[in-house]
């Protein structure tokens, strides 16, 4: 790789008398030989290095050096003891590719090692150069910002401009455009090293989705030195999070969520989920369906957020393993978070959690809960078992009586215990969750130890009793998932803001 050159001219006037030229003789003499005695040692040095090193030593070694090449000359002019030096940078190939022919005698290279710094740079801007082409496909329908307008827009990344952080990035308000146009602006991790490509695939994916209960992805930003960062249209309603969990009650004691908001929550994020499945060219599997990932906006109309763990199938159905689970304990799938098995099922357990939820008020894991009653699945599957009789044992008891629907209560029981439960093959599709909670079909709660959806038009759910070992992997998950929580369990309510 070439980089422009550039010239540094030193020039000293020729003087009419001979002590002054002899002077100037001298001076050069004394120049070339001090400048030859260090070329030596820098290529004794340079070559030494390389020779000492071998395999992948010596190709890195090789490739990171930056040579500084000088060429010096004598002015045609006897009289004259004008001397020139051009530097040039140039990559180790280009220094052999050079035609070293006698009339270049003069020609001197040295080589110089820039650091790490210099490496890192170019690193950077190769890494940056193929993450471009990697969008350039759907980069084309998306506004692409500059770094400074991301800047202007977060108020230079203001603490007060957040509205969530995760583990791997931070999502900050801002406003861009002559309208000043509300965003949620996603800024990645770069010292991730798996930040790039998991850029890639959240901006692929996210501007693939066109659904009204999926929050649109609007632009981007790719910079070299500041990092990636994502534009999506803001959500103004705050989190299902803080709704359902946050510290603010009505004056009244009531939750700020009433059951027609969580039954209209409950259809509309089921729609999402089954489009991402089977409304897309391939099945998308989101990964971290939970409330913090749900935004309402002003009327109330539930928005799926957040695709950075998000990834492909094959097919709906047709699962891969991945090398490790990623997501949030509580909702991570069994086979999920102890095998790796990742498929549109995945997704299924996960918004089974999210029904549990809607319709008790708790969270998955409450450290503060009282004993046998941490974990929502753990209590909540006993009662799921009685069907009708369990609902004033489930429900949230801050809900008001006169908001209640009890045909909608009893279908989102219903959906949730098809949902959560531990064999993957017999969870039902989410279309299959959304024709049970408008009530197109009749589940049927059975003993049988195989469940699924028969061709009569009923879904067959499995409540039995699992077995001893399963009992202990669920109680082994509750340990996991407590690890964190306090570290945590605040943060969540940032994304109410």
């Amino acid at each position: 790789m070439g980089f422009s050159q550039g010239t540094c001219t030193i020039d000293t006037a020729p003087q009419a008398s001979s002590a002054v030229a002899q002077n100037s003789s001298n001076y050069k003499l004394t120049f070339k030989t001090f400048l030859r005695k260090i070329i030596w040692e820098f290529s004794l040095a340079c070559v030494a290095a390389s020779c000492h090193g071998k395999g992948l030593r010596k190709i890195t070694m090789e490739h990171n050096k930056v040579l500084l090449m000088a060429e010096s000359g004598a002015s045609d002019d006897p009289q004259s003891v004008e001397s020139s030096f051009r530097f040039s940078f140039g990559s180790q190939a280009e220094l052999e590719s050079m035609n070293m022919n006698s009339s270049a005698a003069a020609a001197t290279v040295l080589m110089v090692n820039l650091g790490y710094e210099s490496i890192a740079r170019e690193l950077r801007w190769r890494r940056m150069e193929s993450l471009e082409n990697r969008i350039s496909h759907v980069a084309k329908n998306l506004i692409r910002f500059n770094y400074d307008q991301i800047l202007y827009a977060t108020h230079n990344f203001s603490k007060d401009r957040v509205l969530g952080r995760g583990a791997l990035s931070c999502v900050f308000k801002g406003r861009v455009g002559l309208l000043r146009t509300a965003v949620a602006i996603k800024r990645l991790n770069m010292e991730d090293k798996e930040c790039g490509k998991a850029f890639c695939r959240e901006l692929v994916i996210a501007s693939s989705l066109q659904n009204p209960n999926i929050v649109p992805l609007v632009g981007f930003c790719v910079d070299s030195e500041e990092g990636l960062f994502l534009v999506y249209k803001y959500v103004s309603g705050g989190s299902l999070e803080h709704h359902l969990h946050g510290w603010k009650k009505s004056a009244k004691g009531c939750s700020s969520l009433p059951w027609s908001v969580r039954y209209k929550v409950a259809i509309g994020i089921a729609e999402a989920v089954a489009y991402l499945h089977n409304g897309t060219e391939r099945c998308v599997v989101h990964r971290d369906i939970k409330p913090s990932n749900i935004l309402l906006s002003s009327k109330k109309i539930p928005m799926l957020c957040d695709f950075g763990l998000a990834t492909w199938t094959s097919a709906p159905s047709v699962p891969f393993l991945c090398k490790a689970a990623k997501g949030t304990f509580g909702y991570l799938a069994p086979e999920y978070f102890q095998h790796g098995k990742v498929s549109d099922k995945t997704d299924v357990y996960a918004f089974g959690v999210v029904l549990l939820e809607l319709i008790t008020g708790r969270k998955p894991i409450e450290v503060k809960g009282y004993p046998g009653e941490e974990n929502l699945l753990l209590w909540a599957k006993p009662l799921l078992q009685k069907g009708k009789g369990a609902i004033e044992e489930l429900l949230d008891p801050q809900l008001e009586r006169s908001s209640r629907s009890s045909k909608q209560i009893v279908r989102m029981i219903q959906a949730a215990a098809a949902c959560v439960t531990n064999e993957e093959s017999s969870r039902p599709s989410m279309h299959e969750i959304i024709a049970i909670l408008k009530g197109e079909v009749e589940p049927v709660f059975s003993r049988r130890k195989k469940s699924g959806y028969l061709g009569n038009g009923c879904a067959v759910i499995d409540c039995n009793p699992q077995p001893r070992q399963t009992n202990n992997e669920m109680k082994s998950h509750l340990a996991l998932a407590m690890l964190g929580v306090l570290e945590f369990e605040d943060v969540a309510y940032l994304f109410g803001r």
